[in-house]
């Protein structure tokens, strides 16, 4: 029988997502800088997309692998669902570049210079800086057809360039040619050859190829053709230029390179010059049921391999003519679906590098007050709309809590209650700090910690070496398989391991994303005293702690601390847990989601309110889906508040009492909290896992009930402000459009991460004084 619920595709509302992202460059409230930062996170995941999942798409649909979810048929349409719903984006990215940021630079004096035309007060200066700080790292490459060829590197910006031989000097002529030209075609000769030879080993590095002889142009076909990668070690991506007047200038360093052709190649004419760029599939393939020692080897062996994979996208600017673009797809082999078109200017993502020489132009807006009062009333607060800027206040710096000044203990505060952090607002020196009572507390017994993705020069890591060093027993899972986060956690972990902390590595055929630290102690005379459990929804990663919105919650709480060292024993392959309280995917979470979920039905047909509230970063799994899909048929009230993908499709008929509100702000929302309404008696959960198929079922997540009730009540604040915002949400319809939530006229603007942070500012005790309502 076909199943009546239908879902969205997960990549396309990926791609509803990441555009999203991209609507935030258009809000003029916003400072000018992080408009076009937005730009950047918007060009940086669409990167990421195609080098994992449109890769793995197109190996399904070239046979090159199989596929439980997908026939090579469907998934070569998906490929072209995809790429069609790109250029869309694309398309709207160039207008917004081109019509809203560009003119709003102008307009505070800062002159970006997007084409050939140069004011005559910057040409002198253009040819200088190109002679001295450019030309000698450039290597230009030739290109023919049916010869081997440079190796573009993935992700590394090229300049396509056609040319024609000039015609022949006149007799006599042959000796006039200029010291520079002498001097500026010897060093071309030498790139060249520099350049043949590194093509050469990257060739040798790519397995199936051999490498058949050093391409070779004939002179008698113009016209010519080469490839010459842009120098992005040596020389800045942007260029600031000499101020003129009261305007600041800035010019991409390719368009430099674009108005000095003519000494690149002497004796030629240039006829045109485009940006391309490879993205290769950056997935490593491992063998998933290896030993820990054989999945240490795959891994150092196959990381190395990622900037080799196979094309999985061909990007090249539009402008360029078919058949300047059918010469390149021809000699680099290029299959037409991978083709791309982009914008004049690629990888945009390095507009986040982009400098700030109007230093009268704040990155960020103004400072915000600790009062607890409401973002400024805006009444025309679209992001689209063309009236008057609201400027954005600065974002929130992460606060201290006065209940933990220097003075007092972590651990004695939490032996009395449970103490729940909310970063990026709360300081995550807090989390350091518990480490480093761990370390020099004489009772602590053993520190265990998993690593999922961790900062480089990592503050969590050296405590954890300073703990070993200080003769405490220190046990850290390691989880290898954390996507482009695999070098660094076996650098971390050889480095820990030195340091005689125990690693635990990757369980086989499993990733483990739970995000928990435990504190064992015992007393010094050996009686049983208070042990430490911490469970969070991000990484032990002061970085992103300052980026992501996420919860962290410390608790002495036996039967939390129990449950939590069983976890860690089965991490280490000891035993069959039993979990009495934690929610542990691939143990008891499953049934009991859908407990809560049967629990909310029945109340719903009794007539009783009935409410779920899940917040996460998406909702993919079909089979929790379709729960929510009966609870709603049954009358129960759900709302979503998901960053990313959600599969499940609003506003039909089995699906009438679900909303979907997306919030894109300042700060990455990453926490996964649950709420079910429960009769009046709410049971809110907080953790590591979205209801995804893979963190449900091919994961070790772990999801703690939170039973402090002030702590309780402060989750359902949180979700009560983020339901609220008209400033930043956006509701989800039925054609994955990003509708933005209307601010109601006499109502007051509500921007949910600046107004949660200002309600924790004024509740820096963390206890609320009356109970939340349950949320509407």
């Amino acid at each position: 029988m076909e199943n009546k619920y239908k879902y969205f595709k997960r990549d396309i509302s990926w791609l509803s997502f990441n555009y999203r992202v991209l609507l935030e460059a258009l809000d003029e409230r916003l400072p000018l800088y992080e408009r076009i930062n937005f730009i950047s996170i918007y060009s940086s995941n669409l990167e990421e997309f195609y080098k994992i999942r449109v890769a793995d798409h197109k190996a399904v649909a070239s046979g090159a692998t199989e596929s439980d979810e997908e026939s090579v048929q469907s998934a070569r349409e998906l490929v072209e669902e995809i790429n069609r719903e790109v250029n869309r984006q694309l398309d709207d990215r160039v207008r917004i570049y081109e019509q809203k940021i560009l003119p709003a630079l102008q307009k505070n004096h800062i002159i970006f210079y997007q084409d050939s035309h140069v004011e005559p007060f910057h040409q002198q200066f253009i040819k200088d800086f190109f002679k001295e700080e450019i030309f000698p790292y450039l290597q230009p490459v030739p290109v023919s057809k049916d010869k081997i060829v440079s190796f573009l590197r993935d992700n590394r910006l090229y300049l396509a360039i056609r040319l024609y031989p000039k015609e022949e000097r006149k007799e006599g002529e042959e000796g006039k040619e200029t010291r520079e030209e002498r001097a500026i075609k010897s060093a071309r000769e030498r790139n060249e050859e520099r350049e043949r030879n590194e093509a050469r080993e990257d060739i040798e590095a790519k397995e199936g190829i051999e490498e058949k002889g050093s391409p070779i142009l004939e002179s008698s076909r113009p016209p010519l053709y080469f490839v010459m990668k842009q120098p992005y070690a040596k020389v800045p991506r942007f260029i600031e230029l000499p101020c003129h007047e009261k305007n600041h200038y800035l010019m991409f360093v390719e368009d430099i390179i674009k108005a000095n052709l003519n000494l690149i190649f002497p004796g030629y004419d240039v006829e045109s010059c485009y940006s391309i760029k490879i993205s290769r599939d950056a997935d490593i393939l491992i063998d998933d049921t290896a030993s820990s020692a054989d999945l240490v080897a795959q891994l150092k062996k196959k990381v190395k391999k990622r900037k080799i994979g196979d094309v999985c996208r061909f990007v090249y600017d539009r402008a360029m003519p078919h058949d300047f673009l059918d010469f390149l797809v021809d000699a680099f082999h290029i299959h037409r679906d991978e083709l791309v078109p982009g914008d004049k200017h690629l990888n945009l993502e390095d507009l986040r590098h982009l400098p700030n020489p109007n230093k009268s132009l704040p990155n960020t807006g103004k400072l915000l007050p600790s009062t607890g009062k409401s973002l400024p009333s805006n009444d025309k607060s679209s992001p689209n709309s063309g009236g008057k800027s609201l400027h954005s206040p600065e974002k929130p710096k992460p606060m201290k809590l006065t209940i933990l000044d220097e003075k007092e203990s972590i651990f004695n505060y939490v032996a009395r209650k449970d103490l729940l952090l909310y970063y990026p607002y709360h300081s995550f020196e807090h989390f350091i700090h518990f480490l480093y009572e761990a370390v020099h507390n004489p009772e602590t017994r053993e520190i265990m910690v998993t690593q999922y993705r961790v900062a480089e020069n990592s503050a969590v890591i050296n405590t954890l070496i300073a703990a070993a060093q200080n003769g405490k027993k220190v046990t850290v899972f390691v989880e290898l398989k954390a996507r482009f986060d695999e070098e660094n956690n076996l650098a971390t972990a050889e480095m820990m391991q030195a340091a005689g902390i125990k690693i635990i590595y990757s369980i086989p055929g499993l990733k483990v994303h739970a995000k928990v630290a435990l504190i064992r102690r015992r007393g010094l005379n050996g009686e049983k005293i208070p042990s430490y459990a911490y469970i969070s929804t991000g990484n032990f990663n002061e970085k992103t702690a300052t980026l992501y919105a996420d919860c962290g919650l410390f608790t002495c709480r036996k039967e939390i601390v129990n449950d939590l060292y069983n976890l860690f024993r089965t991490l280490q392959g000891k035993e069959d847990p039993k979990f009495t309280t934690l929610l542990v995917a691939r143990f008891n979470l499953i049934p009991e989601l859908n407990r809560l979920i049967d629990r909310e039905i029945a109340l719903a047909d009794q007539g009783k309110p009935a409410r779920i509230i899940l917040k996460m970063n998406a909702l993919q799994d079909p089979t929790m889906i379709d729960r929510l899909y009966e609870a709603s048929e049954h009358g129960v009230q759900i709302d979503l508040i998901i960053r990313g993908i959600c599969c499940l499709i609003p506003d039909q008929p089995y699906s009438r009492n679900i909303r979907i509100t997306r919030i894109v702000d300042s700060f990455l929302e990453h926490a996964r909290i649950w709420y079910f309404g429960n009769g009046g008696n709410p049971k809110v959960f907080m953790g590591s896992p979205d209801w995804m198929r893979r963190n449900l079922y091919r994961r070790i997540e772990a999801i703690t009930p939170v039973l402090d009730p002030d702590l309780r009540n402060s989750l359902i604040e949180m979700l009560t402000i983020q339901l609220a915002d008209n400033q930043k949400a956006c509701r989800v319809d039925a054609k994955l459009q990003n509708i933005f939530k209307k601010r109601t006229p006499g109502t007051p603007a509500i921007r949910a991460q600046y107004t949660l942070y200002n309600w924790l500012c004024s509740n820096n005790t963390q206890q609320p004084k009356d109970q939340p309502p349950m949320p509407q």
